[in-house]
């Protein structure tokens, strides 16, 4: 397990990574809101376990904001046990909430079980999507066209995927980038010039994937010039392709 322990108590944060390492987990310590939240959205961690009274910004803030981009489990540890203290963190998106003081044994077991609760929705989240003669199985990470396979790399699977998702709706290169970004759990990124012409690279060869896969997938993506690209199931070329 790889764990990202957000706490400015020194003495329990470094209790806390002691046992948790003693049960084979990576556990890293920030003290700090706003290095929290740039560590949390960076998706290198399976779990956030997250105090509230941090200074930057606070947990509930933290939380709130980590969950436009990622799908990282938080689980809330605070001193603030009140039932409605419990609400509005489970509101603002973390999985659980552990009142201080806690039992290491018990914050152990919670972290299991979070993680067995994502793991079970990931597989949920996998379901396969058609479009036209395209088949996106997102759980084996596999793209068909006719039943035929495509050779893509990960970032292009990711790329069609969001497509596909939204199949008919014309995306920016922009909401793609920042589409693909959460969707790998990574955090949001300024505009970069830099980031129409990869996206363009990277969308040519899907095309020539779905091409190659079967010429029934030629068409599958469209360019809307000025705006950004479509995945149809309209084979008809486009005047815009």
């Amino acid at each position: 397990m790889r764990i990202l322990l957000i706490e400015d108590d020194d003495r329990l944060a470094e209790r806390t990574a002691e046992y948790l390492h003693s049960h084979k987990a990576e556990v890293e310590i920030v003290a700090n809101g706003d290095r929290g939240l740039e560590r949390a959205g960076s998706g290198e961690h399976d779990i956030v376990l997250l105090d509230l009274m941090l200074p930057g910004i606070d947990g509930l803030d933290l939380c709130r904001k980590l969950r436009q981009t990622s799908k990282v489990p938080v689980i809330i540890l605070s001193a603030r046990g009140e039932e409605v203290d419990r609400i509005v963190g489970l509101e603002v998106g973390a999985d659980d909430y552990l009142p201080k003081p806690f039992s290491p044994r018990e914050l152990l077991a919670r972290i299991r079980a979070v993680l067995r609760r994502h793991a079970s929705n990931q597989d949920a989240d996998s379901d396969a999507l058609s479009v036209g003669p395209l088949e996106i199985h997102r759980g084996r990470r596999t793209a068909l066209v006719s039943g035929k396979p495509c050779e893509l790399t990960a970032y292009q699977f990711d790329l069609l995927w969001v497509l596909g998702s939204q199949a008919n709706r014309v995306l920016s290169r922009n909401q793609l980038h920042a589409q693909v970004r959460a969707l790998r759990g990574e955090a949001p990124q300024e505009f970069d010039p830099a980031v129409d012409r990869s996206i363009d690279v990277h969308l040519s060869k899907v095309r020539q994937a779905l091409a190659a896969a079967d010429e029934s997938g030629a068409t599958l993506i469209k360019t809307v010039r000025g705006v950004g690209y479509v995945l149809s199931p309209d084979l008809a070329p486009p005047e815009s392709q």
